[in-house]
């Protein structure tokens, strides 16, 4: 987008899923031209300290109000990284942003903003156990902060009944302790007990862990916020290698 009058500028950038290694050049290169630096505390962190560079680190649950700062800073005439882990495209800070832009003063409109894309959890994760997301796959959110419990449930039927992959975000919580239950006793009503999921929790930090179950196994699996779940497809396959985890995938093919 063309740059404003105020000549700031707000980049919106994915962190990646944790390893500094797996950010971006043209991430790591707009975190070196920022002024100021926006985000939600845990991602805030993973950005180094140096100087000439200003934090805003805020809690959770407040996106809109994190772009609306960006945004007049940027107006101000100020560079702004507002930072997201995996994509920031995937259930994080774009979509806040560009609904502020929508929202707001007409000026707004006239800034300059890109968007820095990430590796997502759900991409790392699939990679470190084959390709489960092969074939056609979707990603839902469980947590129902932004939307009803019904929109979420109605939607997660309707793509495991089709057949897709389905990387699950958000999936537990303090507050929605229950959520990531009901979500794969669903999934049993319609897949075979024998279809994989995969728990990965931590991609690519240092206390990562990985777990291949079936579906039977995995509706009493403990999980966290940090967990990304996939549940396979009906096609998915797993190849099994001795003393180690399988490998997991889903054929691109689908025969009628």
């Amino acid at each position: 987008m063309s740059g404003g009058e105020a000549g700031g500028s707000v980049t919106i950038i994915g962190l990646g899923p944790g390893d500094p290694r797996l950010l971006t050049e043209s991430a790591r290169a707009a975190l070196d031209r920022a002024q100021d630096l926006i985000g939600y505390i845990p991602y805030v962190a993973r950005v180094p300290e140096r100087e000439g560079l200003i934090r805003h680190a805020s809690d959770n649950r407040v996106e809109v109000d994190r772009a609306r700062h960006a945004l007049e800073l940027a107006m101000s005439g100020r560079h702004v990284a507002v930072v997201s882990g995996g994509d920031p495209g995937v259930f994080a800070m774009a979509a806040a942003v560009f609904e502020a832009v929508e929202q707001g003063p007409a000026a707004w409109r006239n800034l300059e903003i890109r968007v820095e894309p990430g590796i997502t959890a759900m991409l790392a994760a699939a990679a470190r156990l084959g390709a489960p997301l092969g074939g056609d796959f979707c990603a839902i959110s469980l947590s129902d902060n932004l939307k009803p419990w019904e929109v979420v449930t109605a939607r997660l039927e309707a793509v495991l009944r089709a057949g897709l992959s389905v990387a699950l975000y958000n999936p537990i919580s303090s507050a929605r302790p229950w959520q990531l239950g009901r979500a794969l006793s669903l999934a049993a009503e319609i897949l075979p007990s024998t279809t994989p999921v995969i728990f990965a929790r931590a991609v690519t930090r240092p206390d990562e862990a990985l777990r291949v179950l079936n579906l039977d196994e995995a509706r009493t699996a403990p999980a966290d916020m940090a967990t990304m779940i996939i549940i396979g497809a009906p096609t998915t396959r797993l190849i099994e290698r001795e003393g180690r985890l399988p490998f997991v995938y889903t054929p691109r093919s689908v025969t009628a």
